[in-house]
């Protein structure tokens, strides 16, 4: 029998080099700070890492400008660090996934700056340019409204005497994938990157990817054929990498990415995340068991589920009712929202820093099908800068101890390449990995030893998921059946603690074996079984194949 891929009983951590570890005293993270980190990375048990660009770049979108895909950022090292951290990340068994970001490149990109200049260079056709804008389209408005003061998508290039396309900042021109040029030069990338070890790419903004860019060009007829040729490229290269993309698309559109096999491989589940969402600021298990039936099937893909990545927290999939609810619990200032849709707190923040409570989100993240992925010091429960613009309150530097500017780096304060959050609850002197380390109690270990049982169940990650019907209403129970085994999970959203009967037949006299948590677990004798739950209290348990049903 064929091992099953790598990526789905993998746990994948999120981090930007630049606010990860500084090794130099410059105020900005390097990729020598980050390999003088990968043996902590490797004690709290992380599979993959998944790195922000990192790539030379303007630096105007946090990275996403950029401006040469062949290089790292002078700020962030050289291609020489860069390789031997993939060779000592290697060395850890830790894969690593690189952003590959095409849908357009900085304004200050070669190509863009000879495409501008130029009407006759074949850079020119590598962007989507017209001689008059088309009238605005809300569909295909700006992605982030409100942040820019002119949200059109197509803006004049005096040096061109043209308008040019683009979804995202004025200074980042779509690239166009029709072109089959571009193309190449896409797959040149991919091959380049592969070839210096990384594991896998995500596909940044694969929604808009596949869309059609031109005004004249209505629809596509066949869209998801550029995922398919990166998936081809990507196998033809090296046969276990993997393409994650970030597609916040219509639960109905979500199982094209997959294909039949032959496009992405992990989608990022933001239906599932808005749904975990709603049913903790409910503390309510319904809009958790409808986020699940939202969901198309994965088929041989697979789901990266998470409850905080580097953008807003998206719940503008909700319903309207649901969604304004979720607001008023978890951002009810007007400064913790953004773009009408999001959420700019992190998780800790969230839940008030209550330790069991963030602790049973954790645990009903990584119970849930799919790839869990943990954001950088979430695992300590760090906290946001509401102070700072749009999506960067949650990208402040790791803490590390409780030495000046977290033990991030030694430069000075106005050096760093963004505050270290200093007070209140979540400032570093209180939360840190150093004091976490030696806490048993700690979020830290506590995080350790749930993503050591999360890779000792494959049942999760490979398995077929069921709901398990309850009789208290905040209370979520599920199993997930591989190969003859069983795995499942319960978990009580509420403060408030109860006895939740379980329609699960689990009556015969077979040992049940708890994995994880701490709640007692009994069988009925009219079936099914019983289970006492704390206030924000849970459980993973095991039924071998042989002995439970």
């Amino acid at each position: 029998m064929e091992p099953e891929p790598w990526h789905k009983n993998a746990v994948v951590y999120a981090l930007d080099v630049e606010t990860f570890s500084d090794s130099d005293g410059n105020g900005v993270g390097d990729f020598r700070g980050l390999i003088d980190q990968l043996d902590y990375l490797n004690r709290l048990g992380v599979s993959a890492l998944w790195l922000l660009p990192f790539y030379p770049t303007p630096n105007r979108d946090n990275g996403y400008d950029v401006k040469d895909y062949y290089g790292v950022d002078p700020r962030l090292g050289t291609l020489g660090d860069f390789v031997e951290f993939v060779h000592e990340a290697d060395d850890r068994g830790i894969r690593v996934i690189v952003d590959l970001v095409v849908n357009h490149t900085s304004d200050q990109h070669p190509w863009f700056e000879q495409a501008r200049s130029d009407p006759d260079s074949k850079y020119r056709d590598y962007y989507v340019w017209v001689e008059e804008p088309p009238p605005p389209d809300p569909e295909r408005g700006t992605v982030f409204p409100g942040e820019v003061e002119d949200e059109r998508v197509w803006t004049y290039d005096t040096s061109a005497d043209a308008y040019y396309f683009h979804r995202f900042y004025p200074f980042q021109p779509d690239l166009n994938l029709a072109n089959p040029a571009v193309r190449e030069e896409i797959y040149k990338i991919m091959k380049f990157w592969l070839e210096l070890g990384v594991d896998g790419f995500r596909i940044d903004a694969a929604t808009l990817m596949i869309q059609p860019k031109h005004p004249d060009a209505e629809r596509l007829d066949d869209p998801h054929e550029l995922l398919r040729s990166l998936k081809r490229h990507v196998l033809a290269q090296e046969g276990d990498a993997i393409l994650l993309a970030e597609a916040d698309d219509a639960p109905d559109e979500l199982a094209s990415y997959f294909g039949d096999s032959d496009e992405m491989d992990l989608l990022m589940n933001f239906v599932l995340n808005a749904h975990t969402i709603a049913a903790l600021a409910m503390e309510d298990a319904g809009p958790l068991v409808t986020g699940l039936d939202r969901l198309p099937e994965a088929g041989s893909g697979q789901w990266l589920t998470f409850l905080r990545n580097y953008d807003e927290l998206n719940i503008g999939r909700l319903p309207a009712s649901l969604r304004e609810d979720v607001f008023e619990r978890f951002a009810p200032e007007e400064g913790m929202r953004i773009y009408g849709r999001g959420i700019r707190r992190r998780i800790a923040p969230m839940l008030d820093g209550d330790q069991d409570r963030i602790e049973l989100a954790y645990s009903l993240l990584f119970s849930l099908p799919g790839t869990p992925l943990v954001l950088y010091g979430d695992e300590i429960g760090m906290g946001d800068d509401l102070s700072r613009p749009g999506r960067t309150s949650v990208r402040t530097p790791m803490q590390w101890n409780d030495q000046p500017n977290a033990g991030f780096s030694s430069a000075p304060d106005a050096d760093l390449v963004a505050p270290v959050v200093t007070t209140g609850d979540f400032g570093y002197e209180r939360v840190n990995v150093a004091a976490q380390r030696s806490d048993p109690t700690s979020l830290l270990n506590w995080t350790q030893r749930l993503i050591a049982t999360r890779r000792e169940c494959p049942e999760i990650g490979n398995g077929t998921v069921e709901v398990i019907e309850t009789d208290e209403s905040s209370v979520f129970a599920h199993r997930c059946d591989w190969n003859e085994r069983t795995v499942f999970c319960v978990h009580n959203l509420a403060s408030e603690s109860c006895t939740a009967h379980l329609a699960v037949d689990l009556a015969r006299p077979d040992p049940i074996s708890p994995t994880f948590g701490t709640s007692q677990l009994s069988p009925v004798e009219d079936g099914g079984c019983e289970i006492a739950l704390d206030g924000y209290g849970y459980g993973w348990y095991r039924v071998d194949a042989d002995q439970g049903d």
